[in-house]
């Protein structure tokens, strides 16, 4: 392995592109495209010639459903993806509901809370829209081997499918390459594992009709073989088994093995195709570091988690996004590369938490103790039982400290999203506003209230402004649903900050919180020097 700290002589300044993406998953695909949308030249490598055509993640949240309507994706309507109406249950081996989780409801951000979908299907949908951007170049069956930089460059070198060697120039290079991450380890960045190891079979079955197979998504806390069931997108179902103490992992992934399993539920080879059956080992990693001087890393190869919460792709895709603008304004000179050490300090504290949250369900799932199941099952009984008059909420996150102002209402969390009309246009508020760097005010707009050099600061940056309310304030957006009214109430402010990967950066409730609230985000950006005296350099 290279050693990071020894660059090659004069790399020189010249770049053959601005980004080198390693591995073309549904978050390297992401990135490149976000990347390409903005201009930047991107150079995406896979080692594998072909896409992998098995099935992998089948589910995304509300948040994922808002990232891909940036792409023209809607999830509530597209015929790749479904939603159930329908609550998550848990139940025990005698079918008694543990736990109820809402999983039917429209989430705060303005999509459902639960989709699913078939993985190869959106990495094709990824790459038709990477392959109408003109700056963005994919390079399938290009195996990366060696990994260098200096002050100016990294440089990546390969093999390509014709087994010649190759070497890409680029600003920066990103590890999006899985678990195994070739990028990962060129940078030497430390893989932590936290002692979480749970071996589950994956069935992917494909029925020539429709089953009744009860609930949608429910599972089964049995532990004489806890189980998983959930849709794998339109026309699909999932079973995970998991793995008993002394069970061959080989031989229950057999196809013997696999219909034998299946045979309880009425899922024969006569109406249904086994389209995958494999063993993985659900764990939980995180790397400490996520970027070494011009190489970072995203998706897989920063993090892994356990399946239960059904996050592991969703953090891939906010990586992916929080990046993305990072890189933009690095890119575009508007900041200097200061601003990329914000995206893991961010990412790894939001992540860190599906991951905990994950292992203490997994925890929970994967007692094969009757003794210890029983006990389980009286607590949850009865903790359902005290709080039956609502289903429990889907889990949300903060990010970790970073480019947002803490102490502010919100700040750090992902932002709500309503129905709104501007310009005779009506929707949810990012198709109809748009996406970027937004201040929202109550009763006016939040422009009027900033100094000179805070609004050439805002404009540099591409910053919007806009007075959103009911239709008789006259607003520049309309709050149709009331969406913003209850929002303002809950945070108690006047002002709302907005980041282009939809956290909210700060609240203010009056005019002076609102300019210091700015002066500290445009210190964190760390915004380039530029002649002109009217803005605020930091």
């Amino acid at each position: 392995m290279t050693d990071m700290s020894i660059a090659p002589p004069d790399l020189g300044e010249f770049h053959d592109t601005d980004v080198a993406v390693v591995g073309c998953g549904p978050v390297g695909a992401l990135l490149a495209v976000l990347l390409g949308q903005h201009g930047h030249r991107v150079t995406l490598v896979d080692k594998w010639p072909e896409p992998y055509a098995q099935p992998r993640a089948v589910t995304f949240d509300h948040e994922i459903a808002r990232i891909l309507a940036i792409l023209g994706i809607d999830s509530d309507n597209d015929p790749s993806i479904e939603y159930h109406d329908e609550l998550y249950y848990w139940r025990n081996a005698e079918g008694q509901t543990l736990l109820e989780v809402d999983w039917r409801s429209v989430a705060a951000s303005g999509w459902r809370t639960r989709y699913w979908f078939s993985q190869p299907e959106l990495e094709k949908r990824l790459s038709t829209v990477a392959s109408t951007l003109p700056t963005v170049t994919l390079r399938r069956g290009w195996l990366a081997t060696d990994l260098v930089q200096d002050d100016h460059s990294a440089l990546l070198a390969g093999v390509d499918s014709t087994g010649a060697v190759e070497r890409i120039r680029a600003k920066y290079v990103v590890g999006a390459d899985g678990a195994n991450s070739f990028v990962r380890q060129a940078l030497d960045l430390e893989f932590a594992d936290h002692g979480f190891f749970f071996d589950w079979l994956i069935l992917d079955v494909i029925p020539h009709a429709e089953l009744d197979l009860g609930p949608a998504h429910w599972q089964l806390c049995d532990p004489a073989r806890p189980t998983t069931i959930v849709p794998g997108g339109p026309g699909r179902r999932r079973w995970e088994y998991m793995v008993l103490p002394g069970e061959s992992a080989e031989e229950l992934a057999s196809e013997i093995s696999a219909w034998r399993l299946l045979e309880r539920w009425g899922v024969t080879s006569a109406n249904a195709v086994l389209e995958r059956a494999a063993v993985y080992r659900f764990q939980a990693r995180w790397a400490e570091s996520w970027r070494n001087r011009r190489g970072l890393i995203a998706g897989d190869a920063a993090h892994l988690m356990p399946p239960f919460a059904g996050e592991g792709m969703c953090a891939g895709l906010r990586d992916a996004v929080a990046l993305a603008w990072r890189l933009d304004m690095v890119l575009s000179g508007t900041a200097g590369d200061g601003l990329l050490d914000s995206y893991a300090t961010e990412r790894k504290g939001h992540v860190r938490h599906y991951i905990d949250f994950s292992m203490q369900l997994g925890q929970i799932i994967c007692i094969a103790d009757p003794v210890e199941a029983e006990a389980r099952d009286r607590r949850m009984i009865a903790e359902l039982t005290e709080s039956r008059a609502e289903p429990v909420d889907t889990d949300i996150a903060s990010l970790g400290p970073g480019l947002w102002h803490a102490g502010t209402p919100h700040a750090g969390e992902l932002s709500v999203q309503g129905i709104v009309e501007a310009s005779g246009h009506r929707g949810r508020f990012d198709e109809v506003a748009g996406r970027g760097w937004i201040l929202l005010g109550r009763h006016s707009s939040p422009i009027a209230h900033l100094t000179a050099a805070q609004r050439g600061s805002w404009s540099r940056i591409g910053g919007r402004s806009f007075h959103i309310g009911s239709a008789e304030t006259d607003p520049d957006v309309i709050d149709v649903d009331g969406t913003y009214a209850r929002w303002f109430d809950e945070i108690g402010g006047e002002f709302v900050i907005l980041r282009p990967d939809f956290y909210v950066a700060a609240t203010a409730a009056d005019p002076v919180e609102l300019r210091e609230s700015l002066n500290h985000l445009f210190s964190g950006m760390h915004l380039t020097a530029i002649d002109d005296s009217s803005v605020v350099v930091h």
